[in-house]
């Protein structure tokens, strides 16, 4: 019984084993010392080398009889390591007794550089006195090549980051140009009222959809149109662009509004067949100045309602109920609406960005309702205050403003007690 004990404790009976137990038990300290798989030397306070292992050696390719009593631990060193040693190495280590991890590089015999993690520890006299140092090596060559690697891979993000950063600026420039291409680049002057607009671009990397214009017909008459089309980008600058000469083209050779309407929902049916439709709402007008009213005829198809905030406080609500999207059906109905304005009124046109804002903590739509009352306390209100308000709304809206909005005013300045025309 207690041989076969014995035998399972030793692990004797496992082929190979009792060579293998055997060997490991005739292994000596100092083979251990020698063929360690990192390098071991120890020094003298002053730093002298009074011992060193072969693996050392070996990576450094020099002799013992080089190195000990003859080099101290910095001469091992670049001369990078060895400033470094000598003003931040050597002073800690006497002060603290141990550093460890530390990385420095190595000078080879053959010439290349060893980088190294060193560690090591002042060994003291009972006293307290230190005696020497004893410091291990270990080869950080897969490590530099690691850290390097990760360095060049940083370096390689940083670039493509600023390159796409670079790109990035060009194309919302180059962007920023096409889409002013789209709208007027000043609105013209009507004698006897105030104009003003304002677009808000939801994204600067991609084009907007919406649109609006304001131009003369002839010499008392000018035509105005707002829209919106449908998507984002390239096509949808595509299908703005046709639609704001198509609406122009139109209105010149016939100012009813409907019709210029009908004309162009004939254009985008043409244009647009097959698998990609593609369709916009649009409000389009005209403006006739007869004393001191303007006259104002419009039709709108699928557009939100045009609002008038009137010199004494009210607000009207145009309303097209019943106009439908233009280029979606061959037979598309337009409803025309006809209302005039008197000194101190002024029409406000804005695209469906401004109503369809999320706010609030719930992230409801901000509404039709709220815009009317936002207009009833503005009201009355000239054509640059009502634009200068909505564009604050806008940017008091943050990150719920997700689409872009385009606003128009035109308003008929009001009158003083002497009957001058006064802006606000």
């Amino acid at each position: 019984m207690s041989s076969a004990a014995g035998d399972s404790g030793s692990g004797r009976g496992i082929p190979g084993t009792d060579a293998a137990f055997s060997a490991l038990l005739e292994d000596s300290a100092e083979d251990l010392y020698e063929s360690a798989p990192c390098g071991y030397l120890s020094t003298l306070m002053d730093g002298t080398i009074a011992k060193i292992n072969a693996t050392l050696l070996g990576w450094l390719g020099l002799s013992r009889d080089e190195v000990v009593g003859r080099m101290s631990f910095s001469d091992l060193l670049t001369v990078g390591g060895r400033l470094y040693h000598e003003t931040h190495f050597a002073p800690l280590l006497r002060m603290q007794g141990h550093l460890g991890g530390i990385a420095l590089e190595m000078r080879t015999a053959a010439g290349p550089r060893l980088p190294v993690l060193v560690t090591s520890t002042v060994k003291t006299t009972e006293a307290g006195e230190p005696l020497l140092i004893r410091t291990t090596v270990f080869d950080a060559t897969d490590r530099r090549a690691y850290e390097k690697e990760l360095l060049r891979a940083r370096r390689a993000a940083d670039e493509a980051r600023r390159q796409a950063e670079a790109d990035r600026a060009r194309l919302r420039e180059a962007l920023a140009v096409l889409q002013q291409s789209l709208l007027p680049a000043v609105l013209p002057d009507i004698p006897g009222m105030e104009t003003a607009s304002h677009y808000h671009i939801a994204s600067d990397v991609q084009l907007g959809g919406d649109f609006y214009d304001l131009f003369p017909l002839d010499d008392d008459r000018f035509a105005f149109f707002l829209g919106d089309v449908c998507g984002k980008g390239p096509q949808a600058a595509a299908l703005t662009s046709l639609t704001r000469y198509t609406l122009r083209a139109a209105a010149l050779h016939d100012p009813d509004p409907a019709a210029g309407l009908s004309v162009l929902n004939t254009v985008l049916l043409d244009r647009y067949t097959g698998d990609d439709p593609r369709y916009c709402t649009a409000v389009a007008g005209v403006l006739e100045r007869a004393g001191d009213t303007t006259h104002v005829h419009l039709a709108s198809g699928g557009h939100p309602p045009a609002l008038v905030l009137r010199g004494d406080g009210r607000v009207d609500h145009l309303s097209t109920r019943g106009g439908m999207l233009i280029g979606a059906l061959p037979a598309a109905q337009f409803v025309s609406v006809r209302t005039a304005l008197h000194p101190g009124d002024t029409l406000l046109l804005y695209t469906d960005g401004l109503t369809e804002a999320r706010v609030g903590d719930s992230r409801e739509l901000y509404g039709d309702e709220a815009l009317e009352s936002f207009a009833a306390d503005l009201a009355p209100a000239s054509a640059r205050r009502v634009i200068d308000a909505l564009t604050a709304l806008l940017h008091g809206f943050g990150d719920g403003l997700g689409d872009d909005t385009a606003l128009l005013a035109l308003g008929l300045p009001a009158r003083t007690a002497t009957g001058s025309e006064t802006p606000e």
